[in-house]
């Protein structure tokens, strides 16, 4: 069994910062690609972020520059920081992993947490 946890949402003001963390527990051992998507209402989800075991990253055209990702291996833990954010960033943004348990490889999902940019 594995679980990600999500924290970090909220309400921001145009322009402000948050940060987004998602830690991975269970069984299992191996982390391969961990990821961030978002999902805003009447709209496909799609990939804002990723980060690779080896830390290359890739990025949503529209939040380079505004968002980077990055991970802590020794916790499974995968952070978002998205600053300047802007209206069109308010989706539920949900943690992706890629990772080993003892039955084998599988993808794994965190609950969403809510993102939303208004004044």
């Amino acid at each position: 069994q594995v679980q990600l946890v999500e924290s970090g949402g909220g309400l921001v003001q145009p322009g402000g910062s948050l940060r987004l963390s998602c830690a991975a527990s269970g069984n299992i051992f191996r982390i391969n690609v961990m990821g961030w998507y978002r999902q805003a209402p009447g709209k496909q989800r799609e990939l804002v972020a990723a980060i690779t075991s080896g830390g290359s990253r890739s990025y949503l055209e529209s939040v380079k520059g505004r968002f980077t990702i990055s991970r802590d291996n020794d916790k499974n833990t995968v952070y978002l920081q998205m600053n300047s954010l802007k209206p069109e960033d308010t989706a539920v943004y949900y943690c992706n992993v890629d990772g080993a348990v003892p039955s084998g490889w599988g993808d794994y999902w965190g609950q969403g947490t809510q993102v939303t940019v208004s004044s």
